[in-house]
């Protein structure tokens, strides 16, 4: 059966400093029409830090959709004309003062493919070096180290809300192992 849907017209319904809502009208499989609305997005980048001794470098942040303090690696949004590995290391340094030798990419993913075409670079770097972070005016976040394991066992044990945190640091363990 063919599952793909076709656009026939869309609008920009909202445009905004980091998200760009949509309104396309599409044809269905099966001939009949319908409203998609979905929100466009530049791309992101998160990166699980992880030092010689497995601790990894995670930040505390407020977030104000679920007004609760969340527990999270370093991410943020790619700029325009940025490749993902110069966001990972922009981000990485200025939200918590490290810098890393080894980069290696650990997958991607669509955090919510029903609204979004938003698009995750999760990234492992390794050979770490403390420095100053850079954290824009508007950034409030408390940095950390915690063990690799430990963190695992937060996010099992359903402690860490956070997808791409998650995600990555499962990738991470998972890749680490393997070495």
């Amino acid at each position: 059966m063919e599952l793909t849907e076709k656009k026939l017209s869309g609008v920009s319904v909202y445009d905004g400093n980091l998200l760009h809502v949509r309104r396309d009208e599409v044809v269905l499989p099966n001939g009949r029409t319908a409203s998609r609305e979905f929100i466009r997005h530049p791309g992101a980048v998160a990166v699980v830090p992880v030092t010689d001794d497995s601790k990894v470098v995670v930040e505390r942040q407020f977030r104000y959709p679920l007004g609760q303090v969340i527990l999270e690696i370093p991410a943020g949004k790619i700029d325009p004309g940025e490749d993902t590995l110069a966001a990972a290391k922009r981000e990485l340094e200025e939200e918590t003062g490290y810098t890393a030798s080894e980069w290696e990419c650990i997958g991607t993913f669509n955090p919510s493919p029903a609204y979004t075409d938003e698009l995750i670079t999760l990234y492992l770097a390794r050979g770490l070096k403390a420095g100053h972070d850079r954290m824009d005016e508007d950034e409030f976040l408390n940095v950390e180290l915690m063990d690799l394991q430990e963190l695992v066992s937060l996010i099992v044990r359903g402690e860490v809300p956070d997808g791409k945190t998650q995600t990555a640091v499962l990738l991470a363990r998972e890749r680490l192992s393997s070495l």
